[in-house]
C-alpha cells in the first residue's frame, strides 16, 4: 500500500474499503432482486445500522416521497430497499466500489438515485435542509471528529427530519485484535491512531483493516445533542462473531430528530 501522512487517513480507509468490496466483505453485498421487490411491495425495508438488530418500521415512518440521504452507506445494502419503498434517494460514500454497487444495482432495478463521492470528514456538499431523513450505519469509527458529523447531520436535516444513527461504543478497541477468549486488554481508551506512535498506525494501513477510532458516548449521544438534535428512541446490539459479544453490547442505534 502507498505510504501516506497520517492527515490523510481517509484516503486509507477509501481504499481499504475498496478492497474489502472486492474480497466480497459481507457489509458490501447488495440486496438480491427478491428483497428489492419485497420492498416494492409491501413499502416497508429491513435493514441494519448495526450488526444483527434490524431498525424498527416506526423509525422511518411512510418513506412514500421522502428525501433520505444514506451517509457513507454505499454497497447497495440499504439503499435500493428505500428507493423501492418510494423515497427520493442520495447516496455519499468515500469508496469507488461501494458507489459503483449502487450504480449497478440502479440500473438493473430501474430506479433513480443521486450517487455522490466524498469524505465525510470534511463539509458535506448539499444545501441546508435537503433531507428528510439521515440514514448513517456503522462508520463514523473511520472518522476522527464525531462531531463534526452531527453537525452536518442537523443541518441537512430539515425541521422535523430524522437522523438514523449506528455506532460502536469503543468496547472493540479495548481488546487485542484477536477478541478471542481469554480477552486481553490492550488499549486505552478513548482509541486514536493519529495520536499514536507510527507503529500502530503502520500496522492498520498495512494490514487492510482501515484507520479506526473509537468514541465516547460523550461524543456519540452528547454530539447530537449539542448539535440541536433530539433524542427519540436508541437501542444496543451485538457483533456477529467474537468473544466479546457474549459479554456485554458492543453497538448503539439511536433515533434524533431536528426540532419544528
Amino acid at each position: 500500500m502507498k505510504n501516506y501522512d497520517k492527515d490523510l487517513y481517509t484516503s486509507i480507509n477509501s481504499e481499504t474499503w475498496d478492497e474489502w468490496a472486492e474480497n466480497g466483505c459481507e457489509w458490501t453485498i447488495p440486496v438480491t432482486q427478491e428483497e428489492f421487490l419485497s420492498a416494492k411491495e409491501s413499502g416497508k425495508v429491513s435493514v441494519y445500522l448495526t450488526p444483527c438488530v434490524t431498525v424498527p418500521d416506526e423509525w422511518f415512518g411512510d418513506l412514500r416521497g421522502k428525501r433520505l440521504l444514506g451517509l457513507a452507506s454505499g454497497g447497495a445494502q440499504q439503499m435500493p430497499l428505500f428507493a423501492a419503498a418510494g423515497a427520493v434517494c442520495t447516496v455519499f460514500d468515500f469508496s469507488d466500489s461501494q458507489l459503483e454497487k449502487e450504480k449497478i444495482m440502479s440500473e438493473r432495478e430501474g430506479y433513480a438515485i443521486d450517487i455522490v463521492k466524498g469524505d465525510m470528514s470534511k463539509p458535506l456538499p448539499f444545501p441546508d435542509g435537503s433531507f428528510d431523513i439521515i440514514f448513517h450505519p456503522v462508520s463514523n469509527c473511520y472518522v476522527k471528529d464525531v462531531r463534526h458529523i452531527w453537525r452536518e447531520c442537523a443541518r441537512l436535516l430539515v425541521p422535523g427530519g430524522r437522523l438514523l444513527a449506528g455506532f460502536d461504543n469503543g468496547l472493540n478497541f479495548l481488546f487485542d485484535d484477536t477478541l478471542t477468549e481469554p480477552l486481553t486488554l490492550k488499549n486505552r481508551l478513548p482509541f486514536d491512531p493519529l495520536e499514536m506512535d507510527d507503529e500502530e498506525f503502520n500496522r492498520m494501513r498495512d494490514n487492510a483493516e482501515g484507520i479506526q477510532f473509537s468514541h465516547s458516548m460523550e461524543e456519540q449521544i452528547g454530539g447530537q445533542l449539542d448539535a440541536g438534535l433530539c433524542l427519540r428512541a436508541l437501542y444496543e446490539d451485538r457483533d456477529r462473531d467474537g468473544a466479546l459479544r457474549n459479554y456485554v453490547p458492543q453497538y448503539m442505534a439511536t433515533l434524533s430528530v431536528k426540532p419544528g
